[in-house]
Parts: C-alpha cells; sequence; structure tokens
C-alpha cells in the first residue's frame, strides 16, 4: 500500500534520450513530453537563456536563426552524450514540465544505445540522477524497440529489429531475451540530411540549412523508384554568385543523394546477419526485421530493404515513439522486466 501511494505521488518515468528528440512517459498516462534534444545558449558564459526555459521546442526555432552571441547546442550526438552539464540542465528541465505538480523524485527508466561502455554508462546514470531522479535504470534502445514492436524477445525465436534515429541506428538479433548479435551504426537520419546538403552544393552549386534537407527528405525522399515522382521548390544560397536562388528538386535526384548512406545501412544489417547461427538465420527467414525511429519513414526504405536483404521487413506502426512504448511496457510491468534493466548497482 506505501510503494502505490508513494507512486502515486511520485509517477515512475520512462525516458527515451535520443539525439534529435526527447519523449518522457508515464504509465497510466502515456508519452506526456515529446521534444527536441536542443538547448539555446549565451555563446560565451554557457548560460541557457529565458532563465533555464529556452530547451527544446523553443530553442529548436533557433536553429541556423541565431546571432554569434547565442548557439543553439545539441547535448547529444550518435546516440551519446557529449556535454553532461547540458544534458543534465535539459533532462532536469524535462522532467519538471513533464511532471509538474508531483512530489518526490522519480524512478527513471532510460533508453540508451546497445554496448556502452562503462564509463559512457555511468555519464548516464549521473546525469540523470542529478537531474532529479532517485534510481536509474538503463534499457538498451534495440530491446525497448522490440519490447514496444511487440516481438516475443523471451522465445527462442530469432526477433530483428533496426532502429533508424536520427544521430545514430542500430540493429539487433534477439532471442531468449538477449542480444544475439548486434552492432551501432555511423548512419542515421542527420547523415541522410547532410548527404543532401552535399548533393545540393556539388550538383546545383546550392548551400541550404538541414532544417531545410530535412524537409526534402520528408516531402520527397525515397529508397525506391515511385510510381509519381515528386518535386519540391527550395530557397538556397548560390555559391557562385552569393545570392539567393530557387531550384526545383525531384525525388530521382534524392534517391540518388541518399544512395551511399542506405547503402551503409545494408552492410550493417548483413554483418549482423552474418555473425548469426544458421539456425537463427533460418528463424529470420520467417519473421523477418521490424524497422523503428524516426527515419523508417523514409519512402520505400521497407521494399528496399527487403529487396536488397531478402527477408521479410516491416514498419512498426508508431516508429517514432516504439522504443519509449517499450520503456513504457517495462514500467508498468516493473517485476517482470527489472531483471532486463541495467542498475548503477545499488
Amino acid at each position: 500500500m506505501f510503494h502505490r501511494f508513494r507512486r502515486w505521488l511520485t509517477p515512475d518515468v520512462a525516458l527515451d534520450l535520443g539525439t534529435t528528440w526527447t519523449r518522457i512517459a508515464i504509465p497510466g498516462r502515456g508519452v506526456v513530453l515529446e521534444e527536441p534534444s536542443v538547448i539555446a545558449l549565451e555563446t560565451g558564459s554557457r548560460r541557457i537563456l529565458g532563465r533555464g526555459t529556452c530547451v527544446g521546442t523553443l530553442a529548436r526555432q533557433m536553429v541556423g536563426r541565431t546571432p554569434d552571441s547565442i548557439s543553439a547546442v545539441q547535448p547529444i550526438r550518435n546516440g551519446a552524450i557529449t556535454d553532461f552539464e547540458l544534458c543534465e540542465a535539459m533532462v532536469s528541465y524535462f522532467l519538471r514540465k513533464a511532471m509538474k505538480g508531483a512530489k518526490g523524485h522519480p524512478r527513471v527508466v532510460v533508453t540508451v544505445p546497445s554496448g556502452l561502455s562503462p564509463v559512457e554508462s555511468r555519464a548516464v546514470f549521473t546525469s540523470v540522477e542529478r537531474a532529479g531522479a532517485e534510481r536509474v535504470f538503463l534499457l538498451p534502445v534495440t530491446k525497448a524497440a522490440c519490447i514496444g514492436a511487440g516481438l516475443p524477445i523471451s522465445e527462442p525465436l530469432a526477433s530483428m529489429v533496426c532502429d533508424l534515429g536520427g544521430g545514430a541506428s542500430q540493429v539487433s538479433v534477439m532471442s531468449l531475451g538477449d542480444e544475439v548479435a548486434g552492432q551501432t551504426l555511423p548512419v542515421a537520419g542527420d547523415h541522410l540530411d547532410q548527404a543532401i546538403i552535399d548533393f545540393l552544393r556539388r550538383q546545383h552549386a546550392l548551400r541550404v540549412s538541414s532544417s531545410t534537407a530535412e524537409q526534402i527528405k520528408r516531402e520527397v525522399g525515397s529508397a525506391v523508384p515511385l510510381d509519381r515522382e515528386l518535386s519540391i521548390e527550395i530557397r538556397g544560397l548560390d555559391i557562385i554568385s552569393g545570392v539567393a536562388r530557387k531550384v526545383v528538386i525531384v525525388s530521382e535526384e534524392v534517391r540518388l543523394a541518399l544512395a551511399d548512406p542506405l547503402h551503409e545501412v545494408v552492410q550493417g544489417i548483413r554483418s549482423t546477419i552474418e555473425r548469426c547461427h544458421p539456425q537463427l538465420v533460418a528463424d529470420l527467414a520467417d519473421t523477418g526485421m521490424v524497422l523503428t525511429g524516426g527515419t523508417a519513414q523514409l519512402r520505400g526504405m521497407e521494399q528496399f530493404l527487403r529487396e536488397q536483404i531478402g527477408i521479410p521487413v516491416r514498419r512498426d506502426h508508431d516508429p517514432e515513439r516504439t522504443s519509449i512504448r517499450g520503456a513504457l511496457i517495462c514500467l508498468e510491468h516493473f517485476d517482470l522486466w527489472k531483471e532486463s534493466l541495467v542498475t548503477d548497482g545499488r
């Protein structure tokens, strides 16, 4: 009775700490916060603008539009914390915002990349605890994605997930509740955006921002030829003349720009499968692979990977929130899943 009352006063929290987005979910309420992982600072003093409130959506609006005296910073890059102080400030702000009115310090389950080193794990524990958590539990993002997608990871059967995030992608094959083979791929949504930026610079002598590249990828990007090819008009800086210019970009060009990073994803998935026992590979021929993460929404991604790898591929119904759903399930059935969580040994 005491523990139920305590959880009512201070609910447990699931935290999906991503390079691009941070999401927080609470049992019984679902996802209560979803904001960009960005902080706006004064360049010299590193003081957070708006008396510590220029975090998330407000800070994201400043990216590419700030004077030299202001910086819009992502404290998490390629799936790892690169600025512990700013990460702590960001998580603290998000927890206060998500748990407005709650008392005490919550237990927090955090999704993290698979294969974190002890130093990286300690950094996550420290940052989240100092941000206001009572206890911190780490859950590998691929395991969270498998749970969120409803895969039977506890059975003696191969379950495969490919989490295509913003800063890093991860591939994992699981069986009997543990990872059999997996790796982190240095290719994700941000890298696809950069490939589009580089292509426009080479082919059109046009410089565009990362937000414009993301818009191009979202509106006309594809991994396979489309029945009806798309086009979009964009604005950028002409590198030669130094003036603003409009260009019409077609989906065939975007597909060409994305060819190399998508090939790296294919190679990473293939190498992961090659490390599996033949019996597990045979399972994958039937069970296939589930795509999660925001980049999984690229048009034709399932068809592209199915043709390249030769196993069934499907996309989760809500790929951006698969991991946070998995972490939330672990919280709602904590006694069943606590052995799967990584603790700090206390």
